[in-house]
């Protein structure tokens, strides 16, 4: 039996790393809604393990004790299996799937049933080595910055034009009224 866990093992970290250096950790059936972890787990989605634990600590939502306890899990699983530092790693991959529901039911008013479900999801984090995706990343940032400076030049000139038609409307207005007095 033990072999066939190995195997399973290796097979999942081939799908999920292929041939970079990195680990992942797992929590199956957490009860708690694929919805509401999704909302957290796209705060440290392509950031820093660092960057990420800090913003879970922070983070309002309950969802956010469970998830760093997984990503806290994929580090020590990479410092301790593969001898990575984990100063340098990125959250490569962070995916919430939804596991089974527990349906229960409410009593209601003359005699109905209501059903409850009660959701839980699967949470897995990769975390890889900065020097491998070093790469990926540099272009990454790059096409950001590049975008953030395209954006704020198009609403600008978009701005300017909005306010050169807004002052024609003012001075068309403050004219017509004069004109339209003079005719009563």
């Amino acid at each position: 039996m033990a072999v066939i866990e190995g195997e399973r093992a290796s097979t999942r970290r081939e799908r999920l790393l292929g041939d970079t250096p990195g680990a992942f950790a797992q929590a199956r059936f957490v009860r708690l809604s694929a919805m509401k972890a999704r909302r957290v787990i796209n705060l440290i989605r392509g950031r820093t393990t660092t960057d990420a634990m800090v913003a879970l600590r922070f983070a309002p939502q309950a969802a956010s004790q469970p998830i760093a306890k997984v990503l806290a899990s994929a580090v020590a699983n990479a410092e301790n299996n593969d001898q990575l530092d984990p100063e340098l790693l990125l959250v490569a991959q962070a995916i919430v799937d939804e596991g089974p529901t527990l349906k229960r039911i409410q009593p209601r008013a003359q005699g109905r049933a209501y059903r409850i479900r009660k959701r839980s999801c699967h949470i897995t984090i990769v975390v890889e080595s900065v020097q491998a995706s070093g790469k990926d990343r540099k272009r990454v940032k790059t096409s950001a910055k590049k975008s953030a400076a395209k954006a704020p030049t198009a609403t600008r000139s978009k701005s300017k034009a909005a306010d050169a038609k807004v002052t024609q409307r003012k001075a068309s207005k403050a004219t017509a009224p004069a004109e339209k007095k003079g005719d009563k």
